[in-house]
């Protein structure tokens, strides 16, 4: 193998290695879900209004803090 291979095969690792852990800290962070919102709302309803991400990530907040007993928040 040339040199120029290796350093092609080793930047591809490294692209896929950089773009599993952005995937993972989207969805670990909950940045993933307003993507995922927007897909289904333009999907389901192509004419409807779209939230803004600030009124998502309201809405989220106001429905995760709203029951009790859909998970424990000490503060």
């Amino acid at each position: 193998m040339s040199a120029g291979t290796v350093r092609a095969g080793r930047a591809r690792t490294v692209r896929r290695a950089v773009s599993r852990i952005r995937w993972f800290w989207r969805e670990a962070s909950g940045e993933a879900a307003y993507d995922r919102y927007v897909a289904h709302a333009r999907t389901c309803d192509p004419e409807a209004k779209v939230l803004t991400r600030r009124d998502f990530e309201r809405q989220r907040t106001d429905a995760r803090e709203a029951d009790p007993r859909d998970g424990f928040r000490c503060c």
